[in-house]
């Protein structure tokens, strides 16, 4: 760690405790969280009252705000742009402590500034992609980086939720890193989302580290049946922007009898929205069911579902009696 880092971790305290401390943590997050999807306005710029609405809603079905997410077009934000939602939602009224707002940038002092903003609102985690610029980094280097943001922001209260989508960042998070990151930061390495598809992959974190108190969210409802039955702390999932109420009733109800059957429907309507690009797709079902087609923009490089994309898309959800109640 740099000598700044050192002297800062000396000026507040070490932030290293106890790992029996971990498992006891009742500021970790758990639960279903939307990577909420941020509207534009005609001249691209963000659309702070379309935003809150929308994170309005999403706690009104019961799940949480992970903004800033892949979902979110995060990486086609600015850090500006972002502390300013944030401010925006939590002016508005929005509990910060169920937000887990994505702070993970290829530039250190980017990462640093946004999750030090997260927790002086009082968020109640960040979700913190590795930097995804430079590839074939070693373990040392993502270590360095981890450390760094916790020692700069210096706050007992920080959660990290390390993110691990190697299909786009393609730096992954290993076994090795969150060992060595639980063994220096117990407390502030909280857990992390695995949105890399592959089960197998998740169930590793969980046989490793789950009994811990490391909270290890699925990527996609997909997993979250499997998820739960193995230790696992819920979802972070891209539909739970347009489908949330029944995700967050398999969370809440995964030990009932009819959970198989909730999780076939829940794969059902996901099947659907995957036959898009998933992201303008989100937008264009929330412009439809909230009879709002400004939400239907997306920020360049994406581009907007055409006229006969939108149309299959809302066949095939009326077909599966698709409804966004409440919208």
């Amino acid at each position: 760690m740099s000598e700044t880092a050192a002297a800062l971790c000396g000026k507040i305290g070490p932030l290293k405790g106890p790992k029996e401390a971990i498992v006891n943590d009742v500021h970790r997050m758990s639960g279903v969280l939307s990577p909420v999807v941020t509207p534009f306005k005609a001249d691209l710029s963000p659309d702070p009252d379309r935003f809150v609405r929308h994170c309005r809603w999403l706690l009104s079905q019961n799940v949480g705000l992970a903004v800033f997410g892949t979902n979110s077009e995060a990486n086609s934000l600015s850090v500006e742009e972002k502390v300013e939602l944030l401010d925006r939602l939590v002016g508005a009224g929005i509990d910060p402590a169920r937000m887990m707002p994505g702070t993970g940038c290829c530039a250190l002092t980017d990462s640093v500034r946004l999750t030090a903003h997260a927790m002086k609102l009082g968020c109640g985690g960040v979700l913190m992609l590795p930097p995804f610029y430079y590839k074939g980094v070693p373990d040392d280097g993502l270590f360095r980086n981890f450390a760094e943001v916790i020692e700069r922001v210096g706050e007992q209260r920080l959660r990290v939720y390390l993110y691990h989508i190697p299909p786009v960042a393609q730096v992954p998070i290993t076994l090795g890193l969150v060992e060595r990151l639980l063994k220096t930061y117990p407390t502030q390495t909280a857990g992390m989302k695995d949105s890399g598809g592959d089960w197998s992959n998740t169930k590793a974190f969980l046989d490793a580290f789950a009994k811990s108190g490391f909270h290890v969210f699925a990527g996609s409802e997909t997993f979250l049946l499997q998820n739960m039955r193995s230790g696992g702390a819920g979802c972070i999932s891209a539909t739970a922007n347009v489908h949330p109420g029944p995700i967050a009733r398999l969370y809440d109800t995964w030990r009932d009898a009819d959970a198989d059957t909730q999780q076939a429907r829940l794969d059902e309507i996901r099947g659907v929205f995957s036959k898009f690009p998933m992201i303008p797709a989100l937008k264009a079902a929330i412009a439809h069911h909230g009879k709002d087609g400004a939400w239907g923009t997306v920020r360049p490089p994406l581009v907007d579902l055409t006229a006969d994309q939108a149309r299959a898309l809302m066949a095939e959800l009326d077909r599966k009696k698709f409804t966004m109640p409440g919208l």
